[in-house]
Protein backbone atom coordinates (compact mmCIF):
# COMPACT_ATOMS: atom_id res chain seq x y z
CA UNK A 1 0.00 0.00 0.00
CA UNK A 2 2.81 2.43 1.23
CA UNK A 3 3.92 1.80 -2.74
CA UNK A 4 0.14 3.69 -3.87
CA UNK A 5 1.21 6.17 -1.67
CA UNK A 6 4.85 7.10 -2.80
CA UNK A 7 3.05 6.60 -6.38
CA UNK A 8 0.62 9.29 -5.41
CA UNK A 9 3.11 11.67 -4.11
CA UNK A 10 5.06 11.39 -7.05
CA UNK A 11 2.04 12.66 -9.45
CA UNK A 12 1.71 15.47 -6.59
CA UNK A 13 5.23 16.44 -7.01
CA UNK A 14 5.35 16.38 -10.47
CA UNK A 15 1.21 18.23 -10.85
CA UNK A 16 2.07 20.48 -8.35
CA UNK A 17 6.03 21.81 -10.02
CA UNK A 18 3.78 22.44 -13.16
CA UNK A 19 1.15 24.36 -11.45
CA UNK A 20 4.21 26.31 -9.66
CA UNK A 21 6.06 27.65 -12.60
CA UNK A 22 2.36 28.24 -14.77
CA UNK A 23 1.44 30.49 -11.81
CA UNK A 24 4.76 32.23 -12.16
CA UNK A 25 3.65 33.01 -15.98
CA UNK A 26 0.36 34.07 -15.66
CA UNK A 27 1.07 37.84 -14.99
CA UNK A 28 3.54 37.86 -17.74
CA UNK A 29 0.85 36.49 -20.27
CA UNK A 30 -2.46 38.73 -21.40
CA UNK A 31 -5.54 37.95 -23.37
CA UNK A 32 -6.95 34.64 -24.54
CA UNK A 33 -3.77 33.25 -23.66
CA UNK A 34 -3.88 33.96 -19.96
CA UNK A 35 -7.09 33.16 -19.75
CA UNK A 36 -6.37 29.37 -20.92
CA UNK A 37 -3.35 29.05 -18.70
CA UNK A 38 -5.93 30.32 -15.88
CA UNK A 39 -8.17 27.52 -16.46
CA UNK A 40 -5.57 24.94 -16.88
CA UNK A 41 -3.91 25.59 -13.12
CA UNK A 42 -7.43 25.87 -12.18
CA UNK A 43 -8.21 22.08 -13.25
CA UNK A 44 -4.48 20.91 -12.66
CA UNK A 45 -5.24 22.40 -9.21
CA UNK A 46 -8.01 20.04 -8.57
CA UNK A 47 -6.33 16.84 -9.83
CA UNK A 48 -4.31 17.67 -7.13
CA UNK A 49 -6.74 18.07 -4.68
CA UNK A 50 -8.39 14.47 -6.14
CA UNK A 51 -4.93 13.03 -5.12
CA UNK A 52 -4.79 14.71 -1.79
CA UNK A 53 -8.13 12.37 -1.13
CA UNK A 54 -6.39 9.06 -2.76
CA UNK A 55 -3.26 9.63 -0.23
CA UNK A 56 -5.42 10.18 2.88
CA UNK A 57 -7.63 7.03 1.68
CA UNK A 58 -4.37 5.12 1.46
CA UNK A 59 -2.75 6.58 4.81
CA UNK A 60 -6.34 5.33 6.55
CA UNK A 61 -5.45 1.52 5.27
CA UNK A 62 -1.55 1.67 6.19
CA UNK A 63 -1.04 -0.25 9.81
CA UNK A 64 -1.02 2.28 12.74
CA UNK A 65 2.82 1.65 13.28
CA UNK A 66 3.90 3.37 9.85
CA UNK A 67 0.60 5.93 9.96
CA UNK A 68 2.12 8.74 11.32
CA UNK A 69 4.92 9.30 9.31
CA UNK A 70 2.58 8.89 6.42
CA UNK A 71 0.17 11.43 8.47
CA UNK A 72 2.71 13.88 8.78
CA UNK A 73 3.65 14.12 5.06
CA UNK A 74 0.03 14.15 4.30
CA UNK A 75 -0.11 17.30 6.52
CA UNK A 76 2.74 18.76 4.48
CA UNK A 77 1.92 17.99 1.07
CA UNK A 78 -2.00 19.71 2.27
CA UNK A 79 0.19 22.89 3.30
CA UNK A 80 1.72 22.89 0.36
CA UNK A 81 -1.46 22.66 -1.56
CA UNK A 82 -3.14 25.78 0.57
CA UNK A 83 -0.14 27.52 -0.39
CA UNK A 84 -0.30 26.63 -3.77
CA UNK A 85 -3.77 27.57 -3.96
CA UNK A 86 -3.00 30.93 -2.28
CA UNK A 87 -0.16 31.76 -5.22
CA UNK A 88 -3.04 31.16 -7.60
CA UNK A 89 -5.46 33.77 -6.33
CA UNK A 90 -2.46 36.26 -6.12
CA UNK A 91 -1.33 35.77 -9.52
CA UNK A 92 -4.92 36.25 -10.87
CA UNK A 93 -5.49 39.21 -8.58
CA UNK A 94 -2.20 40.46 -10.28
CA UNK A 95 -3.97 39.66 -13.78
CA UNK A 96 -6.54 41.96 -12.35
CA UNK A 97 -4.26 44.65 -11.82
CA UNK A 98 -2.74 44.63 -14.68
CA UNK A 99 -6.31 45.02 -17.16
CA UNK A 100 -7.23 47.54 -14.28
CA UNK A 101 -3.83 49.61 -15.30
CA UNK A 102 -4.62 49.23 -19.25
CA UNK A 103 -7.93 50.35 -19.16
CA UNK A 104 -6.75 53.21 -16.77
CA UNK A 105 -4.38 54.05 -19.89
CA UNK A 106 -1.41 53.47 -17.30
CA UNK A 107 0.76 52.47 -20.52
CA UNK A 108 4.06 53.56 -19.95
CA UNK A 109 7.09 51.35 -20.06
CA UNK A 110 8.97 52.26 -17.10
CA UNK A 111 6.16 51.86 -14.45
CA UNK A 112 5.69 48.76 -16.18
CA UNK A 113 8.56 47.39 -15.71
CA UNK A 114 9.02 48.32 -12.16
CA UNK A 115 5.58 45.96 -11.62
CA UNK A 116 7.53 43.56 -13.26
CA UNK A 117 10.40 43.85 -11.33
CA UNK A 118 8.03 43.90 -8.08
CA UNK A 119 5.79 41.48 -8.85
CA UNK A 120 9.45 39.40 -9.53
CA UNK A 121 10.92 40.17 -6.03
CA UNK A 122 7.58 39.87 -4.41
CA UNK A 123 7.63 35.90 -5.84
CA UNK A 124 11.05 35.80 -4.79
CA UNK A 125 10.17 36.90 -0.97
CA UNK A 126 7.38 34.24 -1.62
CA UNK A 127 9.08 31.44 -2.54
CA UNK A 128 12.03 32.36 0.52
CA UNK A 129 8.87 32.22 2.87
CA UNK A 130 7.67 28.88 1.52
CA UNK A 131 11.22 27.58 2.03
CA UNK A 132 11.38 29.12 6.07
CA UNK A 133 8.06 27.08 6.39
CA UNK A 134 9.32 23.89 4.98
CA UNK A 135 12.91 24.17 7.05
CA UNK A 136 10.23 25.24 10.54
CA UNK A 137 8.43 22.40 9.72
CA UNK A 138 11.15 19.62 9.44
CA UNK A 139 13.03 21.49 12.54
CA UNK A 140 9.49 20.39 14.03
CA UNK A 141 9.31 17.18 13.05
CA UNK A 142 12.98 16.27 14.04
CA UNK A 143 12.35 18.17 17.64
CA UNK A 144 9.40 15.98 18.03
CA UNK A 145 10.83 12.52 16.95
CA UNK A 146 13.96 13.90 19.54
CA UNK A 147 11.42 14.54 22.28
CA UNK A 148 9.90 11.04 21.75
CA UNK A 149 13.22 9.44 21.42
CA UNK A 150 14.14 10.85 24.98
CA UNK A 151 10.81 9.55 26.38
CA UNK A 152 11.66 6.27 25.09
CA UNK A 153 14.84 6.32 26.79
CA UNK A 154 14.03 7.19 30.38
CA UNK A 155 11.69 4.34 29.41
CA UNK A 156 14.48 2.20 29.00
CA UNK A 157 16.42 3.58 31.74
CA UNK A 158 13.47 3.34 34.38
CA UNK A 159 13.13 -0.29 32.92
CA UNK A 160 16.61 -1.07 33.69
CA UNK A 161 16.77 0.58 37.24
CA UNK A 162 13.60 -1.68 38.14
CA UNK A 163 15.63 -4.72 36.80
CA UNK A 164 18.87 -3.88 38.77
CA UNK A 165 17.28 -3.54 41.27
CA UNK A 166 15.19 -7.02 41.21
CA UNK A 167 18.67 -8.59 39.91
CA UNK A 168 20.81 -7.43 43.47
CA UNK A 169 17.56 -8.94 45.58
CA UNK A 170 17.89 -11.96 44.04
CA UNK A 171 21.41 -11.84 44.17
CA UNK A 172 20.63 -11.14 48.23
CA UNK A 173 18.62 -13.92 48.88
CA UNK A 174 20.95 -16.49 47.16
CA UNK A 175 23.62 -15.22 49.77
CA UNK A 176 21.40 -15.77 52.95
CA UNK A 177 20.02 -19.44 50.84
CA UNK A 178 23.70 -20.02 50.50
CA UNK A 179 25.07 -18.87 54.40
CA UNK A 180 21.90 -20.92 55.30
CA UNK A 181 22.75 -24.30 53.34
CA UNK A 182 26.02 -23.71 55.15
CA UNK A 183 24.54 -23.44 58.19
CA UNK A 184 22.56 -26.74 57.61
CA UNK A 185 25.32 -28.30 56.41
CA UNK A 186 27.47 -28.06 59.65
CA UNK A 187 24.38 -28.54 61.82
CA UNK A 188 23.92 -31.98 59.47
CA UNK A 189 27.36 -32.76 60.32
CA UNK A 190 27.70 -32.58 63.63
CA UNK A 191 24.86 -34.53 64.27
CA UNK A 192 26.21 -37.18 62.24
CA UNK A 193 29.49 -37.00 64.44
CA UNK A 194 27.33 -37.78 67.77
Amino acid sequence: MSSDFESYEQDFGTTTAEITNKIGRIPKLSGEEKTQLILNVDKQLEEVRELMEQMDLEVREIPIQSRAMYNSRLKSYKQELEKLEKDFKRSRIAYSDEVRHELLGDDGGSSENQLIKLREERAHLLDNTERLERSSRRLEAGYQIAVETEQVGQEILSNLHTDREKIQKARERLRETDANLGKSSRILTGMLRR
